[in-house]
């Protein structure tokens, strides 16, 4: 029986004490990473330049369960548990019958989920001794987080910004510079990766893909330097799975569990981590709960691109990787869900949605807002354009409920606030905001450049 509760919390006690790795649950293994220079399997020689050596065993665990680090989970305690919310209000608004709860990862000192896995990454690189930390950010959720944590620790941090949004999310910027940052528009003059992609377009806005080769770059040529993703790799995504493990409990109070999972997806680590334990007991069985994975129209990764290998990075500084990507070269539009933007997803999230096990789908930025401000008008909460995207594939779930007359439990990965992203709002509520679906042919020519070297067997 559901409860009449709106808020579901949990006691500080109830913080995971470990992170899930479903790596060992998936129907079949994950393909290796691969060396950008040889296109063999790449061991852990070869990623000690970017990452301390507790983070490469984790990135290649095939362990369930990792432990949670005392001075981490601790440092968690700020802001975790994270509440369940019964989203009665919005229910209200769209006359539905579904009931819909959404997890809100917005409370953290960084405002969105990323702190789950910087203040582990930059804990790990304190412990082997670093002394500063490189990165990239899209939107600056990342590199807002990363800077957070890296002042918390003791621990210098240069993040390069994709310029689009150095320029549309200034106080983004201004906020990592308060925690001690320094902040570049990327493509910068300061590393040859940044140089070159100047020299063949001097107006770059910029994209994830150069941002990550800079960032690469600047660690790999300095030795009291290590990188830190915030997306992507599999570390990332099990440093995440503490949303979900909270879900599930808070579901227990309820009274209920998910028909349907919403969650927006860049790279796939907000995404997973909320939806990799509840695939978790899909896999196992034990229930059939609907995996939804919700992407921008004008950065269509999942649902336009190819499952493939390759570059993690523009330059091709990265070791290669089997993902859904648009090709290494792709250069997004300036849309406002600037966290959405990178050419390619998760490994462990494109093997999940290849196998059938997560479904994907694009929407345009119109609609998108559309559905943040109902969310935002009915529950009070200004919801950054990233998870607004899920929001509108659970607010048309909830529609389509209606128009069945079907009672269903819809769950939303709301993971971050939009307080920094009022320009977007400006722009959508002034009729300014454009939609733009990136056009196939442009999608084609940057696949036309995907790694080939010694690869054409694994495909």
């Amino acid at each position: 029986m559901a409860s009449d509760q709106t808020r579901f919390l949990l006691p500080e006690n109830e913080i995971p004490k470990q992170w899930y790795n479903i790596v060992p649950d998936l129907p079949t293994p994950p393909t290796p990473v691969l060396h950008p220079g040889t296109g063999q399997p790449v061991g852990p020689a070869d990623l000690l330049p970017l990452f301390p050596m507790e983070i490469i065993k984790q990135e290649v665990s095939t362990d369930r369960w990792i432990d949670i680090p005392d001075p981490v989970r601790d440092a968690y305690r700020l802001f975790r548990p994270s509440p369940l919310i019964r989203a009665r209000r919005l229910e209200k608004l769209l006359d539905t019958p579904a009931h819909i709860y959404y997890k809100y990862e917005g409370g953290s000192p960084s405002g969105s989920h990323k702190i789950n896995t910087a203040l582990p990454q930059a804990f790990y690189n304190k412990e082997e001794g670093t002394k500063r930390i490189t990165t990239e950010t899209g939107a600056g959720q990342w590199g807002t987080a990363l800077s957070i944590a890296c002042q918390m620790v003791g621990v210098e941090c240069t993040v390069y910004m994709v310029k689009v949004s150095f320029a549309q999310k200034p106080h983004r910027r201004t906020l990592m510079e308060a925690f001690g940052a320094q902040v570049f528009a990327s493509p910068t003059n300061l590393t040859n990766s940044g140089r070159k992609i100047l020299a063949d377009d001097p107006d770059s806005p910029g994209s994830l893909g150069i941002a990550i080769s800079e960032a690469v770059e600047d660690a790999a040529t300095h030795d009291d330097a290590k990188y830190a993703l915030g997306s992507v790799l599999n570390h990332v995504l099990m440093h995440q799975t503490v949303i979900g493990q909270e879900a599930l409990r808070q579901f227990d109070l309820a009274g209920e569990y998910p028909d349907e999972i919403y969650g927006c997806v860049g790279g796939g680590s907000n995404f997973a981590g909320l939806a990799f334990p509840f695939i978790r007991e899909n896999l196992a069985g034990r229930t059939k709960t609907k995996i939804v994975a919700c992407e921008p129209a004008a950065c269509p990764t999942l649902t336009k691109g190819v499952y493939t290998f390759d570059f993690g990075d523009t330059v091709g500084n990265t070791p290669i990787v089997k993902m859904h990507t648009l090709g290494h070269n792709f250069i997004p539009p300036g849309i406002h869900a600037g966290g959405l933007r990178y050419h390619g997803a998760a490994p462990l999230l494109s093997q999940l949605v290849d196998g059938g096990h997560v479904q994907a789908v694009a929407y345009s930025q119109i609609e998108t807002f559309e559905a943040a401000l109902q969310f935002a008008r009915s529950e009070g909460i200004m919801p950054a354009p990233e998870p607004a995207h899920a929001l509108r594939g659970a607010i048309n779930a909830a529609l389509d409920a209606k128009a069945k007359g079907e009672k269903r439990v819809i769950l939303i990965g709301v993971c971050g606030h939009g307080n920094f992203d009022m320009v977007a709002y400006e722009k959508y509520l002034s009729g300014e905001l454009e939609d733009y679906a990136y056009p196939e042919e442009k999608i084609h020519q940057a696949l036309e450049t995907l790694p080939t070297m010694g690869l054409a067997a694994r495909l």
